[in-house]
């Protein structure tokens, strides 16, 4: 089995920071790309920002230079620091991560979310 657990949401207002946390557990060989998607009430989820295993990193045009998406491989850990908040940030944001468990295709995870509220 294969868990990913988020925490760091909240309340925050405008302009703001918070920072996401998301951790990966369970018995698996390695973690691929990972990444953090959002869903605001009434839309769609949408990707955030990505990492691949190497570093490199994909943001969404509506948070690039605002968000910084990281992560410890020794740790099996993403992060995303968020600055400059916006109300219309305002989502559930949700860990992704792409899994090689051995004699398994490679599979994607989610977490649970985590909701971040930014006020006005």
């Amino acid at each position: 089995q294969v868990q990913l657990v988020e925490s760091g949401g909240g309340l925050v207002q405008a302009g703001g920071s918070l920072r996401l946390s998301c951790a990966a557990s369970g018995r698996f060989f390695s973690i691929n790309d990972m990444a953090w998607y959002r869903q605001a009430p009434g839309k769609e989820r949408e990707l955030a920002a990505s990492i691949t295993r190497g570093g490199s990193t994909n943001y969404a045009d509506s948070v690039k230079g605002r968000f910084t998406i990281s992560r410890d491989n020794a740790k099996n850990m993403v992060y995303l620091q968020m600055n400059s908040l916006k109300p219309e940030d305002t989502a559930v944001y949700y860990c992704n991560a792409n899994i090689f468990r051995i004699g398994f295709r490679n599979m994607d995870y989610w977490g649970k979310g985590t909701l971040v509220t930014v006020s006005s």
